[in-house]
């Protein structure tokens, strides 16, 4: 398991991404605890890009679940189709809201964020199992970059489940 990673922050958003994926690969390698590992990949996307909120919702029979995050305290239950989470999960695609304030029935668990991309994470059978949630305290900070490689780490946490 890597204990820290190695990060250049004045390096370009997909650069930073670029060099982090193999590092979350690392770091949850030889660990079986989902827990564990989803604790160490928020920790770790919060570290490298400062992002306001960062987590997981986990899929519980109709509601979607807080899991393992970084940031300020959050909605512990979201309905399905309920705000960006619960639209994600009903749709089953990545979403990427520029201003949480336009967007119909959004969820203010913080009414400092301002922009929020949303990854479906599925398992092994193509079941969606839990949603990776990001949230910015700025406008229209998430773009087709971010959309591209959060894929990515939500296909890392899907290998988990």
């Amino acid at each position: 398991m890597a204990e820290e990673l190695h990060i250049d922050t004045t390096a370009g958003k997909e650069a930073i991404y670029q060099s982090l994926l193999p590092q979350l690969t690392a770091l949850v390698e030889g660990e079986d605890d989902l827990i564990a590992n989803l604790s160490n990949l928020m920790a770790a996307l919060h570290s490298a890009f400062g992002f306001f909120w960062v987590g997981v919702y986990r899929v519980s029979g109709n509601e979607l679940v807080l899991g393992p995050f970084q940031g300020s305290i959050a909605c512990t239950r979201i309905a399905k189709g309920k705000g960006v989470c619960g639209a994600c999960w009903e749709k089953e695609v990545s979403i990427i809201v520029p201003d949480v304030d336009a967007f119909p029935g959004h969820i203010a668990c913080s009414s400092l964020s301002r922009s929020e991309i949303v990854i479906p994470v599925k398992n092994a059978k193509n079941e969606l199992v839990m949603i990776l949630d990001v949230d910015s305290d700025r406008l229209n900070d998430f773009d087709e970059t971010d959309r591209i490689y959060l894929e990515q780490v939500a296909a890392l946490i899907g290998k988990m489940c």
